[in-house]
């Protein structure tokens, strides 16, 4: 779309410089470069960065931007691998919330947090901490880089997923920045009467705050978000077991997520085992053993759990098929081991064989770690892809997307392609697949500013390389297809999965009329989702 008759790129540059000041409003070529690239791919770079302090601030440019006719995309951590953010349309603006990352209201009483929708994952779970609380889900496992403002608008997977589901569960109210600068709040926060109006209830008529969830950022710009809190566990425990097929290690998957007690349950094929151990490995850090000494409530114990994960080293993987980890968590010791013990033995019924739980007790102990491994450990670039299944199909896909890699493993193998997979659950429904690639090519500066420096100087270098990126492509393409093929879902839509094209007819007609509405000028993140690209 043109811009509007009245806009003026110098005009519309020193209104947003009046909002954030000039150091928060960036227009050079490197910097608006950077901002949109993402894990897997770049776009065209955006026409500025801006990044507000708070509600205010963002509304204030999303007003201005509207009025000169300039597209918006809103960026948070930058971890997606789906285009989530990068620009579809020449001249787009880009919101960066790296500066919105405050904890703005611990309510104890209430049993809920606010905060903005810049503050990560690992922020806020520390912030939680000495009140003894936490939210349901707690965070995907890049929660160190990743913001719960994208978490809402992408979905995320891992700790307490498995329990009590995805991001999206654990959200009472939203404040959402709408396409024309007004300021949206939901759920019981959209009281008229402001100086009575809580956000602590989501469901008071239509549910609008769900309108906002897994949207990409197409409805609407998310400035603040609510959460539910429970009180911290005070118990864990872990396990994990090993299988000699495929097949019965997404049996026992099966099997354990319909109980329901698996507070985060995941798994890794051969492959990607080996992946694991290669990179710096969590289990010669001084620092990861130390927490996970702290982190059991007594010395004593810790001192224990710590000496097992020393004692255990890296033996315990070594030569492994498929494997499964768990974790446990509760109000009482005794609650919990009778958990262990109910899960383990549906592990032991599918042929699996116990070994030392070192995996998951260090993830737990250490739950936000620096994100090294957008790159593999031998400098090699990393992209995941996946899908949510029901639960009954999780073996069949798996398999069949076995099976496509396996036509193509002669080229995998020509060309240096990896591949590997994660499994994971969402509570008692959703089984999530995520084949990665790791492949030699050129990195970006976002893995470069990712990556720890100490580690970034011991990796490898690699040139350029579009041939096998383009194989990487076509992978990733087939692994969508079979997905697609069984009626599976994803997270992190962005401009990557066939959402808005996979959809039945009236859902289409419906999703067209929500986005005119909310947004009618296609302006906020156009193309994400399917919904009002290219103009």
């Amino acid at each position: 779309m043109a811009h509007d008759s009245a806009w003026s790129h110098d005009t519309l540059i020193a209104q947003l410089t009046g909002i954030v000041g000039s150091e928060h409003l960036k227009t050079d070529a490197e910097t608006c470069a950077f901002y949109t690239q993402d894990i897997w791919s770049t776009s065209r770079p955006a026409l500025f960065v801006a990044s507000p302090a708070n509600t205010a601030e963002l509304s204030a440019i999303v007003a201005a931007c509207a009025s000169a006719g300039v597209p918006l995309n809103p960026r948070g951590g930058g971890m997606s691998y789906t285009g989530g953010f990068l620009a579809e349309r020449a001249g787009t603006g880009l919101i960066d919330t790296a500066r919105m990352d405050r904890v703005l209201e611990v309510n104890a009483a209430d049993m809920f947090v606010r905060v903005e929708a810049g503050c990560t994952w690992k922020t806020l779970h520390d912030a939680l901490k000495p009140h003894g609380l936490r939210t349901p889900f707690w965070g995907p496992l890049s929660g160190i880089s990743s913001t719960i403002g994208g978490g809402l608008s992408q979905n995320n997977a891992f700790f307490g997923a498995g329990t009590y589901g995805t991001t999206a569960e654990s959200a009472l109210s939203l404040t959402v920045v709408l396409a024309d600068g007004q300021v949206l709040c939901t759920g019981s926060a959209s009281a008229a009467l402001t100086g009575t109006a809580s956000p602590f209830y989501r469901h008071y008529g239509p549910d609008l705050t769900g309108l906002f969830l897994g949207d990409c950022g197409a409805f609407g710009i998310k400035a603040e978000a609510t959460l539910r809190l429970i009180p911290a566990p005070e118990y864990e425990d872990w396990a994990s077991f090993e299988f000699t097929s495929r097949d019965a290690c997404a049996r026992a998957m099966a099997a354990i997520m319909r109980e329901n007690l698996a507070c985060e349950l995941f798994g890794f094929d051969p492959e990607l085992s080996k992946v694991r151990m290669k990179r710096a490995s969590l289990l010669s850090d001084a620092k990861a053993l130390a927490n996970v000494v702290t982190g059991q409530g007594n010395l004593l114990k810790g001192l224990t759990e710590g000496a097992k994960v020393a004692l255990a080293g890296r033996q315990f993987m070594t030569n492994v098929a498929y494997t499964l980890h768990f974790a446990v968590e509760g109000r009482s010791k005794a609650g919990v081991s009778e958990n262990t013990a109910r899960l383990k033995k549906l592990a032991l019924a599918e042929g699996g064989k116990e070994i030392e739980n070192s995996i998951p007790k260090i993830i737990r102990a250490n739950p936000f770690t620096p994100l090294n491994n957008v790159l593999g450990p031998e400098g090699e670039r990393w992209v995941p892809v996946h899908g949510l299944v029901p639960v009954s199909k999780g073996a069949q896909v798996w398999a069949e997307i076995d099976a496509a890699f396996a036509v193509l493993q002669p080229e995998f193998d020509r060309t240096g392609v990896q591949t590997g997979f994660l499994i994971t659950s969402l509570s008692t429904t959703g089984f999530l697949i995520e084949p990665v690639f790791l492949w030699p090519e050129a990195r970006f500066a976002l893995h470069e500013s990712t990556v720890e420096p100490g580690w970034l100087k011991r990796l490898p270098v690699h040139a350029e390389n579009p041939e096998v990126t383009a194989l990487v492509a076509r992978a990733r393409k087939a692994v969508i297809d079979i997905f697609v093929a069984h009626g599976g879902t994803h997270f992190q839509i962005g401009r990557a999965y066939p959402y808005f094209e996979s959809r039945s007819p009236v859902m289409q007609q419906t999703l067209g009329k929500l986005k005119a509405m909310l947004d009618p000028h296609n302006r906020i993140n156009p193309g994400v989702l399917g919904l009002g690209g290219e103009a």
